[in-house]
């Protein structure tokens, strides 16, 4: 199964220039940049324009859970399409930090799956305890996220496993290819006893925590995962070139 990396920039950069410069240097196939939303049009524009063309996909950073309407603030998924995005991440845990809750994710992705849009589903539990409470929080969450779908909508999302405890600076340390591997096995349980074997049949599951060059191929070749969403070095398109390198 061909590997997928996704480049997260969240709040990054501070400029437009900023922005086509980093997607022309990491412009490779297999990617999926996801810039801040003011910069999906020149980031596209600038990656189809002259002998520039375009081999990475463009997704966003979100979606609104309404197709259209009243709804200030909101980027609709036709507004996103226009833009020629293909996929957006959902229920990132940093969305989930601001009150996102299960089934305003779940209302999320049937509105990206309506839309043909790829959704890029994060899950991931906040706390690893000793007496592995951690797997219950998962099993709820995975079944409240993605309640109401039916198995064949499994095959156009992608899933991304984030331990929480191991992003940012409060982690409390770094995931193992091992814990990542233990976790893929599962989510996929969870999916086929709730949605039917056929939900995890070429299922593809990201990791995403704490991503860099140091332990990408590990994780890609150890974890039990089919690509990686990255953070804070997908802007380092030194340290992401060296990534996509080891994909």
């Amino acid at each position: 199964m061909k590997k997928i990396i996704i480049a997260n920039w969240k709040m990054n950069p501070s400029s437009e220039k900023e922005a086509v410069s980093l997607a022309k240097a990491i412009n490779k196939k297999g990617i999926v940049i996801c810039p801040p939303f003011v910069f999906l049009s020149s980031v596209s524009k600038n990656l189809k324009a002259g002998s520039s063309k375009l081999k990475a996909t463009l997704g966003a950073q979100d979606i609104s859970p309404e197709s259209q309407g009243s709804f200030t603030g909101e980027i609709s998924p036709s507004m996103l399409k226009n833009l020629g995005v293909k996929y957006a991440i959902i229920g990132h845990s940093e969305r989930r930090m601001l009150g996102e809750i299960n089934y305003l994710i779940n209302r999320k992705i049937k509105t990206a799956l309506k839309s043909g849009i790829t959704p890029i589903v994060c899950v991931g539990e906040p706390h690893r305890d000793p007496q592995m409470k951690y797997l219950g929080f998962m099993k709820r969450q995975i079944t409240e996220t993605f309640k109401g779908l039916s198995p064949k909508d499994f095959k156009k999302i992608i899933i991304a496993y984030e331990p929480v405890w191991a992003i940012g600076k409060s982690a409390e340390r770094e995931a193992t290819p091992e814990e990542s591997q233990e976790m893929a096995i599962f989510i996929k349980k969870v999916l086929s006893d709730h949605f039917g074997r056929g939900s995890v049949k070429n299922l593809k599951i990201l990791y995403g925590g704490s991503v860099n060059e140091k332990n990408a191929k590990e994780f890609l070749t150890c974890g039990g995962v089919q690509g990686l969403l990255v953070g804070r070095v997908s802007l380092d398109q030194k340290k992401f070139n060296e990534i996509i390198k080891n994909s």
